[in-house]
């Protein structure tokens, strides 16, 4: 037989972890082609690339970014292969499948939860032309009719062949992200996930894990991202994980999904004392910081110890840290979400995701839904549109917040300006992302895209247009974050008031015997325009640079460009000129 396992991706880097495991257990028996497109692909490539292959099954994993269009495909695939057997599967399918059947008449078949041994007694029924109905999880159709057979139980994971060393996937290892499990379920209850449904945790074998993991490092994987829903829940698993990718990491980076407030303080002490920079990210849900919402959702979270632990690790200074955020869970409404960002944010995450409650197929939440009278989309992703306490030009404004805080805190393209304006200028954190996003939206921004300097333009746009204080300090921050970003020297600025050419040479004469770092550079005219940029500072930029400090001292920053140096170099020089007044 000609067998096929595919999925439509959401990027390019991103991998499918289940066509792995699919094709993995299928093996040897069944030879199984694995096929990965993205949702951005046209869907006449996606068939025709599929027809080529002429599969006698094809399998489609399916979530709630891509149900839609692999529906369009799976239709136009029964359409030009009308032999061909298609089956579902996938957390999407998983739950209201009867729905699923009656909706896609094209889909033969839909495994319901894990499919490795599914998918593999769907194909040896197939070859040998055996009756569907002893294999367990399945739906199916017989004579016009829908077949749900009886729910089996969980599989033994550590029966499950390695999904990560196929010779296909090699190639590509140092290009996309390589999803990784070592656990399967959840210890806990959130109402809102669909991990809450499964009860208890599987683990797989340490020295399996440990051997796979050595393997894609060895291949050269740069980025691993952990599935496990709580990779800490079992301390000394993740101790002994950790330190085995201390030890092996060769500069691969590592993603976790991490329960803070569980966090043990010897496991942070262990960290911040062995991690090396850069290599290791945890993802830490929080989701709200409201006691009533969280009780609702069957969410146990300790605030306080979390804080702890995002502070320590932060002061460690070895491990980024993204924060998720959920907007509109039950009896949150505005003001309490707006608490919920500002406690948050002061933490001061490298990320902060800003999601919205999505009523996905199974959870609690969705079966919650008319008691808190929510309004959701009939489609996936089923994010909502309001409920009894937030209305749907609340969810708006927020979604403007969400804009702000990817383009203006994620990204990190403005951070001295953006870390100001929340201490400093502005009541809250939220005041700002919200002030500035509705700004944007008036303005029609979010329609006609942005360049770099766009950022720095429209932010200045809008603070022209509030009353703040000390606008000299802000465009001095903002000057700071533009040049820091090059690492040659720019020649488009987004600030009109320039020093003359006759400008900067005299203050190149006063300042030749200053600094020693910038003399090489300074020696005649054409090698400083090659290298150094000028420009009035309203503040001590040493001072600020190296503790925060605004100290204001005025002078000039002097930012020099040099390959061979890499990042560009800030320095400050008090001086007497009338340029700066």
């Amino acid at each position: 037989m000609n067998i096929v396992v595919t999925s439509l991706n959401a990027k390019y880097i991103h991998t499918c972890l289940a066509l792995r495991l699919l094709k993995g257990y299928a093996e040897p028996e069944f030879k199984v082609d694995m096929c990965e497109f993205t949702i951005k692909d046209p869907e006449m490539d996606i068939v025709s690339d599929l027809y080529m292959r002429k599969p006698d099954v094809i399998g489609f994993s399916c979530y709630i970014w891509n149900i839609e269009k692999t529906i369009q495909v799976a239709k136009m695939i029964k359409k030009v292969l009308p032999k061909t057997v298609i089956v579902f599967g996938g957390p999407e399918v998983s739950y209201d499948t009867s729905l699923w059947m009656e909706r896609i008449p094209e889909v033969d078949m839909i495994v319901r939860g894990e499919g490795e041994e599914t998918f593999k007694q769907i194909l040896q029924a197939v070859e040998n032309k055996e009756s569907y109905h002893s294999i367990g999880s399945l739906a199916f159709r017989e004579n016009g009719q829908v077949i749900l057979t009886p729910s089996k139980a969980n599989l033994d994971i550590n029966t499950i062949p390695s999904p990560y060393r196929f010779d296909e996937d090699r190639e590509e290892l140092n290009k996309r992200i390589v999803y990784f499990e070592t656990s399967r379920g959840c210890p806990f209850q959130c109402q809102f996930c669909l991990s809450s449904i499964e009860v208890g945790v599987r683990y797989f074998d340490i020295n399996k894990v440990k051997s796979d993991l050595l393997y894609l490092i060895e291949s050269g994987a740069k980025m691993v991202k952990f599935v496990d829903r709580t990779f800490n829940i079992k301390r000394d698993y993740a101790l002994d994980i950790f330190q085995f990718l201390i030890d092996n990491h060769q500069g691969c980076q590592f993603q976790f999904e991490i329960t803070a407030d569980i966090m043990r303080p010897e496991v942070l002490e262990f960290l911040n004392e062995n991690a090396p920079p850069g290599v290791f990210r945890f993802e830490i849900g929080v989701q709200s910081t409201n006691d009533d919402t969280n009780v609702l959702v069957k969410r146990k979270q300790n605030f306080s110890k979390l804080s702890r632990t995002v502070r320590l690790i932060k002061e460690g200074g070895k491990i980024d840290q993204h924060l998720d955020l959920i907007a509109g869970l039950p009896e949150e409404d505005y003001s309490s979400f707006k608490r919920t960002f500002n406690d948050v944010i002061a933490l001061d995450p490298e990320e902060l995701q800003l999601g919205f409650l999505k009523m996905l197929r199974g959870t609690g939440m969705r079966a919650m839904a008319d008691k808190y009278d929510y309004k959701y989309m009939d489609h996936a992703p089923y994010e909502i549109l309001s409920n009894q306490i937030l209305s749907f030009d609340e969810v708006v404004r927020i979604k403007r917040v969400e804009d702000i805080l990817e383009k203006y805190w994620n990204d990190h393209r403005l951070d001295h300006t953006i870390h100001y304006l929340i201490n400093h200028q502005f009541e809250t954190p939220f005041d700002f992302f919200q002030q500035f996003g509705d700004f944007w939206d008036s303005h029609g921004w979010g329609k006609i895209g942005h360049q770099f300097e766009d950022l720095f333009l429209r932010l200045s746009e809008f603070l022209d247009s509030i009353d703040v204080s000390r606008r000299d300090i802000i465009d001095g921050l903002m000057k700071i974050d533009y040049l820091i970003h090059f690492q040659q020297k720019p020649r488009k600025m987004w600030w009109t008031n320039r020093l003359s050419k006759e400008e900067v040479q005299d203050i190149r004469k006063k300042t030749l015997d200053v600094n020693d770092e910038l003399q090489p550079y300074m020696k005649d005219a054409r090698t400083m325009s090659k290298h150094i940029i000028v420009e009035p500072a309203p503040f001590n930029i040493d001072a600020y640079l190296l503790d925060g400090r605004i100290d204001e001292e005025r002078g000039m920053m002097f930012v020099l460009y040099d390959p061979k140096e890499g990042k560009p170099k800030v320095h400050f020089t008090t001086m007497e000129s009338s340029l700066l007044t």
